[in-house]
């Protein structure tokens, strides 16, 4: 049984840091092993040029790896992020971004996932994230 959405966007209120919960994250998809979320367009997060600063896009990918892993494991349990490598692609200007994070290889110990950022309406991606966890 995979997470609702209001389920993962209460994981979100219930787990993650203040300075996430700033970011506006929104669950817009879950699915047995993948979440979608979405990171909404605001000035606070554009850095010197105006694009959308690699540092928002990194913790929504991470974040979203979070969602996907709770779902596909009936909730939130233990975690870490081992690693996450990012590239970034192109710039993001004044458009919301969508998330989407897919289990690659899920074991009891240890998970893989893939992470796209995609601005909403766009079809190339800005940027794109492999990450590990660690599971407890």
């Amino acid at each position: 049984m995979t997470l609702t959405t209001a389920e993962a966007d209460k994981l979100l209120a219930d787990h993650f840091a203040p300075w996430v919960q700033d970011l506006g994250l929104s669950t817009v998809e879950t699915g047995e092993r993948h979440a979608v979320l979405r990171l909404p367009w605001s000035d606070r997060l554009a850095r010197e040029g105006g694009g959308l600063s690699g540092q928002a896009l990194m913790a929504a990918a991470d974040t979203a790896c979070v969602i996907a892993l709770s779902a596909a494991r009936d909730g939130f349990g233990p975690m870490t992020t081992v690693q996450q490598s990012t590239t970034f692609q192109r710039a993001v200007l004044t458009q919301d971004v969508l998330a989407h994070a897919r289990i690659t290889k899920l074991g009891r110990r240890i998970a893989f996932l893939d992470v796209t950022l995609t601005p909403v309406g766009a079809e190339e991606p800005a940027a794109h994230a492999t990450t590990v966890y660690a599971l407890g």
